[in-house]
């Protein structure tokens, strides 16, 4: 059962001889037997070296190549065994059916599974419809340096040496006897057990016996492999963490940005939702700084009072201020003139109150008056300044009740000095026109500001405002005009109003210093000329008068008092009454084109 079958290599390199009519009419023992010791001396030649023996070739094809053995599909193995079966029944005696022998004339062998390789290509030649799998390359453990690398392994199944497993056991021959009743040639070798030094190799080396179409052991557990993603350390958790989160504020401060315009947007177009609440400071302390405007202001309000004067013909309304705890308050005499010798003069002061006063006396030169409260206690008299330590740019505060708006307060500076200035006039003889020479201040001052009080930034008085210059009016005006202010304001010093106002308290009349000349008020030149005759008819300078005592004479032209410089009689006028009665005056004169220097006293007249 053998034919075209190669012979299989015992353990020492030996081949059986094939059994069947190659044997040239040998017995089938003979034939077993023929590879024997003259053969291996053949085989080794005469050099000595080993040779394999060379399969002797089918009596049916002598001189061919030989084929190696090659497995079998289930169906070549049945047949083969069926051929095996005759080959031992032949041997014991058994008839053989007819064609069925081995006879010399009769020789029948079964197709190969595949056609002869004439290269003869170990190990199994041209695969073929029916070739098996080629068998699986276990990756084999490289050893350590200076290890022993262990004999393989071969898997009974497939019949494969894994590197590091024991080599299998050698299979002796088998040598069929007659009347042997064996299947085959060869007798099956029992697999040998597992070896426990195998599975501990497997263990150190699970890819030593690693195969991926082997079905899994029983109870084995498969080799752990990773299958996901690396597991991230606690920085690139904490890193990760850290990105989410500047991800979401993002995220949330960009919605809020969105959310917050829509809303806004919304909010701005629809004026809100809801109540209105708009916001406001808290309260304060009432107090201020004593030298603000405020703090002036709150000092001198309550000394400062509103008079409202009627009379037969007129009526008017003006401000005064309080100068003692006795109930004398200071004014101008053009508020107190509507009222006459029989008017009615009314006070109200800052808290509200009223009282009727009386009055003590005026004098229409100055435009200063004095009136007296009665049964008034709790006065505060306002403090009294100096003019003459004002200067220019000096910041100033006027009080008083501009157009019957009481407790008006305004604030300016001084604007200028010793500004001389004429007001009123309403008489035809002039005997009711008024020279000062004034304070200017822009601070506003308007009709019914007249007899108030014109403050320094320690809230003392320094003037007495009186007169304003407005854009209707042709020149200085008094109470009587109702043009607004345009910054042009006009205030009798303090040092002249305290002089009149003590002589008016004390005498009801008040003096006035005098030359003792009568001036050419139609002259047009520079300076004051003397007239050529007296008011009253009498002589121009008055007999024994200060400017006869200092030689002034008829048509002489006066151009300075105490050295500064006077354009016109009106400007001499207001130069002398901002003196007192004996006090010396230095005049410079022109006469015939020479100038003259003289020195007079000032003399004294009873007033209005």
């Amino acid at each position: 059962m053998n034919e075209g079958k190669p012979t299989e290599a015992g353990p020492t390199g030996e081949q059986e001889a094939s059994a069947g009519p190659a044997a040239a009419g040998a017995t089938p023992a003979e034939a077993v037997h023929r590879d024997t010791e003259p053969d291996r001396e053949r085989a080794r030649g005469a050099d000595g070296d080993f040779e394999l023996a060379r399969p002797a070739a089918p009596a049916t094809a002598p001189g061919g190549d030989y084929e190696l053995h090659r497995p079998l599909s289930a169906e070549a193995t049945e047949a083969t065994e069926t051929g095996e079966a005759a080959v031992a029944g032949r041997l014991t005696g058994a008839a053989e059916p007819a064609g069925a022998g081995y006879g010399t004339g009769q020789t029948e062998q079964p197709r190969p599974l595949h056609d002869p390789d004439p290269y003869s290509t170990p190990p199994y030649g041209e695969p073929g419809p029916w070739a098996p799998a080629p068998p699986v390359q276990h990756p084999a453990a490289t050893p350590a340096q200076d290890t022993a690398v262990p004999p393989p392994v071969r898997h009974p199944a497939s019949g494969m040496t894994a590197p590091g497993a024991p080599a299998p056991a050698p299979t002796a021959p088998t040598v069929l006897e007659p009347g042997t009743p064996a299947a085959s040639h060869t007798a099956p070798t029992p697999a040998p057990p597992a070896a426990p030094a195998t599975d501990a190799a497997a263990a150190a080396d699970p890819w030593q016996r690693y195969d991926p179409w082997a079905a899994p052991a029983a109870g084995a557990s498969a080799p752990l492999q990773q299958t996901g993603a690396a597991e991230p350390t606690k920085d690139q958790r904490r890193k990760r963490a850290r990105r989410k989160l500047i991800g979401l504020m993002l995220v949330v401060a960009l919605a809020s940005g969105v959310v917050g315009g829509i809303v806004g947007a919304h909010l701005e177009r629809n004026g809100g939702v809801g109540a209105v609440e708009l916001p406001q400071a808290g309260e304060e302390p009432a107090g201020r700084d004593p030298g603000s405007i405020a703090g002036i202001a709150a000092q001198a309000l309550p000394s400062v009072v509103t008079l409202h004067v009627s009379g037969a013909a007129s009526a008017g309304t003006g401000t005064g201020f309080v100068l003692d705890g006795r109930g004398h308050i200071l004014t101008n005499d053009h508020v107190v003139q509507p009222a006459g010798s029989d008017g009615e003069i009314t006070v109200t002061f800052h808290s509200g109150d009223t009282a009727r006063a009386t009055l003590v006396g005026r004098d229409s030169g100055y435009d200063l008056a004095v009136v007296k409260v009665k049964g008034v206690s709790g006065l505060d008299p306002l403090p009294l300044g100096n003019s003459d330590n004002v200067r220019v740019g000096d910041p100033v505060i006027a009080i008083g009740a501009p157009f019957d708006l009481a407790g008006t307060v305004t604030a300016g500076i001084i604007s200028a000095r010793e500004r001389p200035i004429t007001a009123g006039g309403g008489r035809g003889d002039g005997s009711d026109v008024s020279y000062v020479d004034a304070l200017q201040t822009d601070a506003p001052i308007n009709p019914g500001n007249s007899g108030g009080p014109l403050l320094d930034a320690q809230a003392r008085v320094i003037g007495i405002n009186s007169a304003i210059r407005s854009a209707g009016s042709g020149g200085d005006e008094g109470e009587s005009g109702q043009a607004g202010s345009i910054g042009l304001g006009f205030a009798i010093p303090i040092n002249q109003g305290k002089r009149v106002a003590e002589e008016l308290i004390n005498t009801g009349r008040a003096t006035h210093p005098v030359i003792g000349i009568t001036l050419d008020m139609d002259y047009t030149g520079d300076g004051a000329r003397v007239g050529t005759r007296g008011s009253d008819g009498g002589p121009p300078v008055s007999t024994g008068g200060p400017g006869a005592k200092a030689g002034i004479k008829a048509g002489d032209v006066i151009t300075k008092v105490d050295g500064r410089r006077v354009h016109s009689g009106e400007e001499l006028i207001v130069k002398t009454r901002a003196h007192r009665p004996g006090d010396r005056l230095e005049l410079t004169l022109e006469r015939d084109g020479e100038e003259r220097e003289v020195s007079l006293v000032l003399g004294s007249s009873g007033g209005d």
